[in-house]
């Protein structure tokens, strides 16, 4: 028979506040990303303000603003919901200062840290604060549009629009004459017509509809479109064949008007359109600086796009003393003072693992920091998370999305894990990225004899690498490097423009 009753059970479980939820998912972003975020909260809420420096270069804190602290007649006191978080913050007082503030304080000596790292929350040393960024360049549709309006009108200025929206980046007609045609209602002779034009335009080969088309507008407009060099260009196949002597034959010129027919088609553009942009190219800007210094290394969080956020608790108190019966006032107040208090110990935590993390990524692949690719070792996840005692997931989320600036350049900090190879001359075996490094200086190299795979191989196996056959076909096609016969063929074009 049912009947109801009450029971009293225990169990656990893993409750995720929203706060602690946030957290989580600061860690995942970017600097910039964040710099978004951190306006969004100073616009939300009254009690945040953003840090400013005056013109000593130091930090500008108003009277009413003071550091985060234990408040005795706060009612909502902070209790931290990011505790379940991997960064400890017991274990180590995380700096606001920074060489930005004092550069005298960013010497060579003074480091320290079991590591030999120097961990540092902001950035701005000189030197290092680089972005990989490229101009906004005029497009070449607008390029041709404009050329277009200066010498034509009416119906065929339309047309000729038309044809330019059809052009590709890389100054190519993407379309068939008969399909444009049809579209526009007139005969393929007018649309003939204008693309002729057009192919007058600035730079020499736009418009063309093949590469031949666009490397004979190119020898015409150098009054270089003789017969001979009209039979190159029609057969170029054979040129990457490297049938030269077939070539040279369907021609009809001796070796040195053959070599210097080469020798003009290489000066010619393939994609002419390419030297105009068509969008603007996304800026890199590193999150993370790791610099070498006389006792370890320097690594800094870049605080070009994160400002510092501190806590108003003068203006809280000023709010807090205004007489007021509504409840719901008081409440909402002390609900932005404690989600301030959370977001700068927030940020400030994230701040703190990403340096953890990097400490550790730093320590295990310091040969890529010194000397570069080839010393890059294989590297996972997993080893970064047990070597600080973290969760793999929260590594991840810290390695997203972030590019760290060194001696070597700007990369993102997932370059430096990769897939181990197994290595003769180390337990710890070698990065993917380190043997296409390898292949790459191996082919750099090569004089007259050019390396097949199998050569490769045995050159790797010197160097410590047992690599199959197959894995450096594989490693040398991602890094755009030709095979053997391609490689051969080219050789011997160079060679024969040489002659």
């Amino acid at each position: 028979m049912l009947s109801p009753r009450l029971d009293i059970r225990q169990s656990q479980s893993l409750v995720m506040t929203p706060q602690l939820q946030q957290a989580i998912r600061l860690l995942a972003l970017s600097n910039l990303e964040i710099e978004s975020f951190i306006a969004e909260e100073l616009n939300s809420n009254p009690l945040l303000e953003a840090s400013h420096n005056d013109d000593n270069g130091t930090e500008n804190h108003s009277d009413s603003t003071e550091d985060l602290k234990s408040d005795e007649n706060n009612p909502a006191e902070y209790n931290d919901p990011a505790d379940g978080l991997d960064a400890d913050y017991a274990q180590e007082v995380f700096h606001h200062d920074s060489p930005a503030d004092n550069p005298s304080s960013f010497s060579e000596s003074g480091l320290d840290g079991s590591l030999g790292l120097n961990s540092i929350q902001l950035s701005g040393y000189d030197g290092l604060d680089r972005e990989l960024t490229d101009r906004n360049q005029e497009s070449l549709a607008d390029h041709l549009e404009h050329q277009a309006r200066l010498c034509l009108t009416g119906e065929k200025l339309a047309i000729a629009c038309h044809l330019i929206d059809l052009i590709d980046e890389a100054g190519y007609l993407t379309e068939p004459l008969s399909s444009i045609a049809s579209h526009l209602n007139i005969t393929e002779d007018e649309t003939l017509e204008v693309l002729k034009v057009i192919q007058g335009f600035d730079p020499t080969g736009v418009g063309a509809r093949n590469l031949a088309e666009c490397l004979m507008l190119q020898a015409e407009e150098a009054d270089r479109l003789d017969p001979a060099m009209r039979k190159l260009i029609t057969n170029l196949e054979w040129l990457s064949r490297g049938a030269l002597p077939r070539l040279k034959k369907l021609c009809q010129v001796d070796d040195e008007d053959f070599a210097d027919m080469i020798q003009e088609l290489r000066n010619y553009n393939p994609k002419p359109g390419l030297k105009f942009g068509s969008a603007p190219i996304q800026s890199v800007t590193p999150d993370i600086y790791i610099k070498r210094m006389k006792d370890g290394w320097a690594i800094e969080l870049n605080n070009a796009t994160l400002p510092k956020l501190l806590v108003n608790r003068a203006y809280y108190s000023e709010l807090k003393a205004q007489k007021t019966d509504k409840a719901e006032q008081k409440s909402w107040l002390d609900e932005k003072l404690a989600s301030a208090n959370w977001l700068v110990r927030a940020l400030d935590q994230r701040a703190r693992t990403i340096i953890k993390v990097t400490e550790a990524i730093v320590q295990y692949q310091e040969g890529f920091f010194l000397k570069g690719i080839e010393q890059l070792k294989p590297l996972t996840l997993r080893q970064v998370a047990e070597t600080i005692n973290m969760h793999e997931s929260t590594v991840s989320r810290v390695t997203n999305n972030k590019y760290f600036s060194c001696e070597q350049g700007i990369f993102e900090l997932k370059y430096l894990f990769s897939s181990g190879i197994q290595s003769s001359g180390s337990e710890e075996g070698a990065a993917a990225e380190a043997v296409k490094s390898h292949i790459a200086r191996f082919i750099a190299q090569e004089g007259a004899e050019i390396l097949s795979d199998d050569k490769l191989v045995e050159l790797l196996k010197a160097k410590g690498f047992a690599i199959a056959r197959r894995t450096v076909a594989k490693y040398r096609e991602a890094i755009g490097l030709g095979s053997s016969v391609q490689r051969r063929r080219q050789k011997a074009i160079s060679a024969s423009q040489k002659a």
